[in-house]
């Protein structure tokens, strides 16, 4: 029994399982997230952004987004999250993945992209949708920008309601711009490929 066990969960650890999980053969993947004020449905666009995908993807197969919430709302900017549980608690990141802002992709309304410190190559899973034309988030000859790996194809009023919620600083996140009310990702789910 032991041993049956042990090799069950080798093979559903392998990278073989893992990677059928991520449907490497969809070059567009969709995912769609759960929220309490309703579903968004969004392609991914692995053939721009591969390891941004396969990232993103990685913490939804694993149901680490589900009941998450999104920390961080600017009307008329970005709707941010998956990086905090209901009670402001960080989240376990993998390691932090390289920086794939110069694939064509831009900050425009109902986008996603990966939210990330300061340092270009630091996005782990936090991400946020655009809610406006947000140009200046992408990369100019100069600087690193932040990397595009999707977009919204159903929910964009939904969108468009969190980014108007009603927001205020908190002192244990350290952002001035966090919902009142707490906007929960209840779950993320990647669908079937057509």
């Amino acid at each position: 029994m032991t041993r049956w066990l042990i090799a069950l969960l080798l093979l559903l650890s392998s990278p073989m399982v893992l990677a059928l999980d991520l449907q490497q053969d969809n070059l567009y993947p969709k995912v769609e997230l759960d929220t309490s004020m309703g579903k968004i449905v969004v392609e991914l666009d692995r053939s721009r952004a591969p390891l941004t995908v396969n990232n993103f993807l990685t913490y939804v197969v694993r149901g680490d987004y589900n009941n998450t919430i999104f920390h961080r709302i600017i009307k008329d900017f970005v709707v941010q999250g998956g990086g905090y549980d209901p009670q402001l608690k960080t989240l376990p990141e993998d390691k932090p993945i390289f920086n794939e802002s110069g694939n064509g992709l831009s900050n425009t309304l109902g986008t996603i992209a990966m939210a990330r410190e300061n340092d270009p190559h630091t996005a782990t899973r936090q991400f946020y949708f655009n809610v406006a034309d947000n140009t200046k988030l992408d990369p100019s000859p100069k600087r690193w920008g932040y990397a595009v790996f999707g977009e919204v194809t159903t929910g964009l009023d939904v969108l468009q309601k969190m980014a108007q919620v009603p927001t205020g600083p908190n002192a244990a996140l350290q952002w001035e711009d966090v919902p009142l009310s707490p906007i929960i990702l209840k779950k993320a789910t990647l669908l079937p490929m057509p």
